[in-house]
């Protein structure tokens, strides 16, 4: 079972972060790791052909273990989340009778943006599933809402595993189910999920999933990983890169132009994703995840917030039913009597960090938070509610 885990991080004591959904602290390995390939990258005599190659190979691999697929040869190096999102849009085909993208409402704008301008250029409709209002069955309706959307028009569902506004969880079994049975791609954003909430690849098969690196991958900014499945094994990349054709790990016959990809996603990974800063601290990062165990990294966050949003929820606080949320990242919603602003200014004058995601404030632990996070953070909410619970 796991234990709090702060000695592997570096963050203050005078602080409370409530936001590894926002940017997750690097551990201290995975810093050790960065700051020695700055160091190696001053030595360039000594990095060699197979540098470019083969931690890139070992980090697909610790992905696809994390994510438990068989095939690492469907991992690709991305910079963004909108990069990932670009590679897919441009390779979905036109089906006669397929009219339709489902999106959600709210939905993170690296996920809308590249649909909103291959639905406006392919004169394609984005169904846009509207959460419920607030309410104790909020996620099941809103659930109910998406499954019913799926139809023969449906041509791809695009979601993330979990909101990235207050962690609602979206069944993907089920809409998975669904669109395999109308014949419609599901592609999903695991930026929010992937590291802290486990994902079976291997038997949920989706299209696409597509994961920045600087959240629950605890790794640095500006990297990220994708899987992309078979609809996807003959695609044009949005990127002409050398290092992703044939061969191209034969630098002497690198002007021997050459027409054809490596095998699957290798294709659409980014140019110079050999990067030896941020492959080893993404590498670093995972080897960390896997020790953790992901299931236990939830199973962790679960505990700790039981007492504290019971205790919320005592108070009036609208917080998601257990079944339909994350453990590691879940929203709180005030009641109408309490000043979002004036919660927001005791945060702050206290060194809390949380997000406000619209009305909602967005909670995001890891295994570096513990109970005090929490008593420090209902305390600044009923010291802005003027004493009423004090």
């Amino acid at each position: 079972m796991l234990t709090c885990q702060s000695h592997q991080f570096q963050l203050p004591s005078t602080i409370t972060y409530l936001n590894c959904a926002a940017q997750s602290p690097l551990p201290l390995n995975v810093e050790a790791a960065g700051i020695k390939g700055v160091q190696r990258k001053s030595l360039p005599h000594t990095i060699g052909q197979s540098d470019y190659f083969d931690p890139v190979v070992e980090l697909k691999k610790r992905f696809a273990q994390l994510l438990h697929l068989t095939d690492f040869q469907r991992v690709a190096i991305i910079p963004a989340v909108s990069y990932g999102m670009a590679n897919v849009v441009q390779n979905i085909k036109i089906v006669p009778g397929k009219s339709e993208i489902i999106l959600l409402e709210d939905q993170f704008p690296s996920n809308y943006y590249p649909w909103k301008v291959w639905a406006d250029q392919h004169q394609i409709t984005l169904k846009i599933i509207k959460a419920p209002k607030a309410a104790p069955d909020r996620a099941k309706v809103w659930n109910e809402r998406i499954l019913a959307a799926i139809t023969p028009a449906t041509l791809a569902v695009s979601l993330p595993q979990i909101h990235w506004t207050d962690g609602t969880l979206f069944d993907l079994e089920k809409i998975r189910t669904k669109t395999k049975a109308l014949a419609a791609l599901l592609i999903i954003d695991g930026s929010q999920s992937v590291g802290a909430m486990p994902m079976h690849l291997d038997q949920l098969q989706p299209d696409a999933v597509i994961c920045a690196g600087y959240k629950w991958l605890m790794g640095p900014y500006g990297f990220g990983l994708a899987y992309y499945g078979p609809y996807f094994d003959n695609g044009q990349p949005i990127e002409q890169s050398w290092i992703n054709r044939k061969d191209s790990d034969n630098f002497a016959r690198l002007v021997n132009y050459q027409g054809e990809f490596k095998e699957k996603a290798n294709r659409y990974s980014m140019g110079e994703h050999s990067n030896f800063i941020a492959i080893p601290m993404l590498l670093q990062a995972i080897e960390n995840l896997l020790a953790w165990e992901v299931e236990q990294i939830q199973r962790y966050c679960e505990n700790l917030i039981a007492k504290p949003v019971e205790e919320l929820q005592t108070m009036g606080c609208l917080i998601e039913d257990p079944a339909y949320r994350s453990a590691h990242l879940f929203g709180i919603r005030l009641p109408k009597q309490v000043a979002m602003e004036a919660v927001m200014t005791q945060f702050q004058q206290q060194q809390i960090f949380v997000s406000r995601r619209g009305n909602t404030i967005r909670v995001s632990q890891h295994l570096y938070n513990q109970a005090e996070d929490f008593e420090q953070l209902i305390g600044a909410i009923k010291m802005a509610w003027k004493g009423k619970f004090i």
